[in-house]
């Protein structure tokens, strides 16, 4: 069946499944124990062994029923290398198939694209629904993936720290069921056009959140979406704020972490102009759009390595050198003051040369300021600064792993003026271009 197809049958079938809060049942653990207190950061059981798992659809007995998951190790899975463990959930009508093959889009969309992107880093999982859907009567589902962590981490080499769930319309109502009920056995969710479908057994603990919702989403209002992520802004201990959401008919979308989150917990929102979708394309007015062009994809996989676990661009303070330039990141004349232009100058490891990335997304010097894009600007040519740091998003940074740094509010590129390679070059943001003036290498 096509991805078009499904995404018809998600939307068709969805708007059955808004039951007021109100009318759902507590959502009770079952009689297997449970995992919610093995939340030790250590290597699991399978480190060393010789897997008998194998890539490909598995079958598991669980609360009586018998269940199946589809399971993909790496191509080059070592036993001794603690990996990443994601589970992908499909939508209502969908099945763990369509997670695992991505559909008419293959494998730049498997697991909603993070398959690719991980390369080979992570173990993936697509457990399949019952009646194709996350209803989790009882905590069923949750005991479910109880099971499969069980089961997986018996035989293979995982992270325990390196946790993830995400999944779209249904199958992001049981991310969130997740990250309610087992917040400390999962270290991130991303909830891509969710809504409290399969309950919140719990929900007082932190865990590190991302949402992703449209405006114009017909079958979950982005009212459903803003509730789950306020959940987590509470828990998480961030600063309440109303984050900027694209205007309709823009067609394109605003990724907005919370500032004061505590360590290690981050939340971001990501509001699109588009409709009932987990892949939309800025640019382009439909809710059908091949997957691999989503910005969705770089954007969760981002959120989900920055928490470590192999990290290419770990919170740390050190230099940024332009690869063009071979000089590095500077605050014009060591100045604090807001305002202070960004620049070029011979790496000297000074302190207006320490940039500290932070998982707010922040690239902070001096400890309190923020590197900003001047004005909130968007537009090529804008420049970057130093300011007070404030959480809005045109002080958000993202560290690519081709040495670009993505200004999240513009969606352009950290940028050397004119492409120079002179002591005192001005910064900019423009337009990602892949150049070598827009590419940085840690010092």
């Amino acid at each position: 069946m096509s991805r078009l197809r499904l995404l018809f049958t998600a939307i068709a079938s969805a708007a059955l499944l808004l039951v007021p809060a109100t009318a759902q049942t507590a959502l009770a653990d079952s009689a297997t124990p449970s995992l919610a207190k093995q939340s030790a950061l250590a290597d699991t059981a399978g480190c060393g062994k010789t897997p008998t798992l194998r890539s490909g659809s598995q079958s598991i007995t669980t609360n009586g029923k018998n269940r199946s998951f589809i399971l993909r190790i790496p191509d080059n899975y070592n036993n001794t290398t603690p990996y990443r463990l994601i589970f992908g959930f499909h939508w209502n009508g969908g099945t763990a198939n369509d997670v695992d093959s991505g559909g008419t889009s293959g494998y730049p969309w498997s697991y909603y694209g993070l398959r690719a992107l991980s390369n080979n880093t992570a173990i993936f999982v697509a457990p399949q629904g019952l009646n194709n859907g996350w209803a989790n009567s009882g905590g069923e589902d949750v005991t479910f993936v109880d099971d499969m962590i069980r089961r997986i981490e018996a035989d293979l080499c995982v992270d325990t720290a390196q946790r993830f769930a995400l999944g779209f319309s249904y199958g992001g109502g049981m991310s969130y069921a997740l990250a309610c009920a087992r917040a400390t056995v999962f270290r991130a969710v991303a909830v891509y056009a969710g809504a409290q479908l399969s309950g919140c057994s719990g929900g007082t603990e932190p865990v590190a959140y991302i949402g992703l919702h449209g405006l114009r989403d017909p079958v979950l209002n982005i009212s459903a979406g803003r509730s789950l992520r306020d959940r987590f802004v509470r828990n998480n201990g961030c600063t309440p704020q109303n984050p900027p959401e694209p205007a309709q008919g823009s067609l394109t979308h605003i990724v907005t972490y919370y500032s004061g989150c505590r360590t290690g917990y981050p939340v971001a929102w990501a509001a699109f102009d588009a409709g009932h979708t987990p892949g939309p394309v800025d640019g382009r007015p439909g809710d059908f759009e091949p997957g691999e062009n989503s910005w969705t994809r770089p954007v969760v996989w981002e959120f989900f390595t920055q928490l470590g676990g192999g990290n290419p661009n770990p919170p740390d303070t050190s230099a940024l050198r332009g690869v063009g330039s071979n000089r590095c990141l500077d605050v014009t004349g060591a100045s604090q003051a807001n305002g202070a232009l960004a620049q070029i100058w011979d790496c000297n490891g000074q302190a207006n040369q320490q940039w500290t990335s932070t998982s707010a997304g922040e690239l902070r010097v001096y400890g309190n300021k923020c590197l900003d894009v001047n004005g909130a600007g968007t537009a090529d040519g804008t420049a970057v600064i130093i300011w007070d740091c404030n959480g809005q998003n045109n002080q958000k940074w993202r560290l690519n792993a081709d040495g670009s740094i993505t200004a999240v509010g513009a969606n352009k590129c950290l940028d050397v003026s004119g492409a120079g390679t002179a002591n005192g070059t001005r910064m900019q943001i423009w337009t990602c271009h892949a150049g070598a003036n827009q590419k940085w290498t840690r010092v």
